[in-house]
């Protein structure tokens, strides 16, 4: 979450892994001996848990990819006691930003998480982001991009660095005189792209967080694309679902981080502004 790119025209909160910190101790007594077994209990060998929401827009990096408007999304992921995970997620985006396709995103990805000291865990991963049928204007280059990523947690904080693969979701030399209309320079490939992600995520009142994000996007040759997002948002988790409310922001340059309605191209939208995103979601 998950893309996006203003190859249009011409938080936090969403796609969340649940993390499980288990915790023993010795009985005092025999009477706290069952509960101390339960938390004794070894780590099941395969896990699968699933995932759906619906926002009110969907921001992947700050940037929206589903021109303003409420998107759904949902996926699914499985885990290997080992440490090894692969996974599925998809949503629903805009097909302003992402032409002459089905509106979907489907991102595959895998790794592998491992424990290299008390409280800190490393994660290494590659990721897939697959638009089907989509394509930039009539190049017939697609927007699918993938990625290598490095990441860490300690307790609170969690740090990703994403290394583009690919192109950066289709840019290159011969797409870039087509995005937004705008006279972006065709200064060759955008291989090696990068993405420093920063959160930090605290528990404010009972089933209540508080999340902190900070990101930065370069894109290699395109210096003109750079940009640095912001999010600020709270969590409630009410059992059923969890609640949650977010603002946005980026100083994504709106020369070119906009696209056009297909429909009516007089209405443009600007990609990378201010914004509150309201989510409701829920993990099983």
């Amino acid at each position: 979450m998950k893309k996006t790119v203003l190859f249009a025209g011409a938080l936090a909160l969403i796609a969340s892994m649940a993390e499980v910190h288990a915790q023993t101790a010795a009985p005092a007594d025999a009477a706290a001996a069952p509960a101390a077994s339960a938390a004794a209990a070894p780590t099941p060998e395969h896990t699968f848990t699933g995932n759906v929401a619906v926002v009110s827009d969907y921001r992947f990096r700050g940037i929206s990819q589903s021109f303003r408007r409420p998107a759904v999304q949902g996926g699914f992921d499985y885990a290997h006691s080992s440490g090894f995970y692969v996974g599925n997620w998809n949503s629903s985006v805009s097909g302003n930003t992402y032409q002459n396709g089905a509106s979907l995103e489907m991102d595959l990805y895998g790794g592998y998480k491992f424990d290299i000291a008390k409280d800190v865990q490393a994660d290494v991963g590659l990721l897939y982001y697959y638009y089907p049928g989509a394509s930039i204007g009539a190049t017939g280059q697609s927007y699918h991009n993938g990625e290598i990523y490095f990441a860490g947690t300690y307790k609170w904080f969690s740090a990703k660095y994403s290394y583009g693969l690919t192109d950066f979701f289709g840019l290159n030399a011969n797409t870039a005189p087509v995005y937004a209309g705008t006279a972006l320079n065709p200064n060759g490939g955008s291989k090696g792209s990068g993405y420093l992600d920063l959160n930090a995520n605290f528990e404010v009142a009972d089933k209540t967080t508080l999340n902190l994000h900070v990101g930065r996007q370069t894109v290699s040759h395109y210096s003109a694309l750079n940009y640095t997002d912001y999010k600020i948002g709270v969590s409630k988790d009410f059992g059923f679902a969890t609640l949650g409310l977010a603002v946005i922001t980026t100083n994504a340059n709106s020369d070119y981080w906009k696209v056009a309605n297909a429909a009516t191209p007089a209405e443009t939208k600007k990609l990378g502004t201010s914004t509150a995103v309201l989510s409701l979601s829920k993990t099983f």
